[in-house]
């Protein structure tokens, strides 16, 4: 039996595909040890795994204030990314002081957790990497890219050259202190590569093998057997059509008028429509009948009901609705969503909406579509395929015991 880290940002999108390795690792026989929030605890703990709480919020995705320390009192309160780039102590000292003198054999990191590498290299064990993200770096963020991915975004997350030189400073004292490479371009810290690296994916799906080296493998989507602790009103879905709609967890709360969209395209029809909407408020709205709106859905369960999804594009909704066959319409909103979508849709198995353009007809009429054109099954099932033949969580185990034995 090996000991192994898990270190990850603690958000869905994050830490849904590294649960699953964590799950599969611990049936394997290894004692995993997982940072994460509290928000994570429960499941974390139903894995078998041993959980411990980060000290402060590493949720760098949202827009949460961080107060600078006694050691930070002249510098300005930062928020998001640029207080991850800027204030490397709650990455890495709080970890490695929690830590203390216990010995890993290896360690599983988040891509986007920023230090990570350092941190292995600190601790001096293999290291791998999960990527969350879709698409590499420079596919984000070289300039024949962005048009596809945030056309209105004028600099990547919001930095500009005071950030920028700003992070050249802490990236000299950290070299100083621990004497280890950190690289130059503060986006490589949310692309941290591993020895070896994870992609939930297949070969198939990926539009340019090219952008990867051996290094990577591709499994296929993250799916495994989940624990679910929600209630859900399956007597109301038993047997019916049903529409199931998902923005995922960062973006869905950014989307009213989208969800307005949803009530007149499917108010009083056949259908029953199945809203995950994390921390929307609808005090105000007036929700149709025929609507099941929830804060939080047992995911695999509902696309058992599915007739067709509307989904952001996300990794871990695109893949659970292709492993499953479900048809499914995509309105990206954010992030590596575009690329994912647009993949999809060059390989016939969706069809893609723009929010700039988007109507409720439209959202409408894109259901129909993809529910009475049998191509869109068609090329659904040939992704579905590729995904099944990746290896899943297995395959994934099988190289990280083939490194560690290195």
């Amino acid at each position: 039996m090996s000991k192994a880290l898990f270190l990850s940002i603690p958000s869905h999108g994050h830490m849904n595909p590294m649960m699953g390795l964590a799950n599969e690792l611990v049936l394997q026989g290894e004692k995993v040890t997982f940072f994460s929030s509290e928000e994570f605890k429960k499941s974390i703990e139903e894995l078998g795994a041993e959980f411990i709480s980060y000290k402060e919020d590493l949720n760098i995705f949202q827009k949460k204030e961080v107060k600078p320390n006694e050691e930070q009192s002249k510098k300005k309160s930062l928020t998001g990314l640029t207080s991850a780039f800027l204030h490397p102590e709650i990455f890495i000292d709080d970890v490695l002081n929690e830590i203390g003198d216990r010995n890993f054999d290896y360690i599983v990191f988040s891509a986007a957790y920023p230090y990570a590498k350092l941190i292995s290299q600190i601790l001096q064990i293999p290291a791998i990497s999960s990527y969350a993200v879709f698409a590499t770096k420079d596919e984000l963020f070289n300039k024949k890219a962005k048009a596809e991915i945030e056309p209105k975004k004028k600099a990547p997350f919001g930095l500009n050259a005071e950030i920028i030189q700003e992070f050249k400073k802490v990236r000299e004292n950290l070299i100083s202190k621990y004497k280890k490479q950190i690289p130059d371009n503060i986006m490589d810290l949310l692309f941290n590569k591993g020895d070896l690296n994870i992609v939930y994916t297949s070969k198939y799906f990926i539009r340019n093998m090219e952008n990867y080296d051996e290094s990577f493998i591709f499994i296929g989507p993250p799916v495994y057997k989940k624990k679910y602790t929600v209630d859900f009103p399956f007597e109301k879905i038993e047997g019916k059509k049903v529409i199931y709609i998902s923005l995922g967890t960062i973006f869905s709360n950014h989307s009213t008028d989208l969800n307005n969209m949803f009530f007149k395209a499917f108010a009083n029809t056949e259908y029953v429509v199945v809203m995950a909407a994390h921390k929307v408020n609808f005090s105000e709205a007036e929700i149709p009948e025929n609507f099941i709106i929830r804060d939080y859905v047992p995911q695999l369960e509902i696309l058992k009901h599915t007739t067709v999804a509307i989904t952001h594009g996300g990794m871990n909704s695109m893949g659970d609705l292709l492993y499953y066959k479900v048809p499914f319409v995509s309105i990206p909103l954010g992030a590596d969503q575009f690329f994912l979508s647009n993949r999809a849709e060059e390989l016939g198995a969706t069809i893609v909406l723009d929010t700039n353009t988007i109507t409720a007809e439209t959202i409408k009429n894109s259901v129909e579509k993809i529910l009475t054109t049998s191509s869109y099954i068609e090329n659904s099932a040939k992704i579905n395929d590729s995904f099944k033949s990746a290896g899943g969580y297995k395959k994934a185990a099988e190289e990280i015991f083939k490194l560690k034995n290195k």
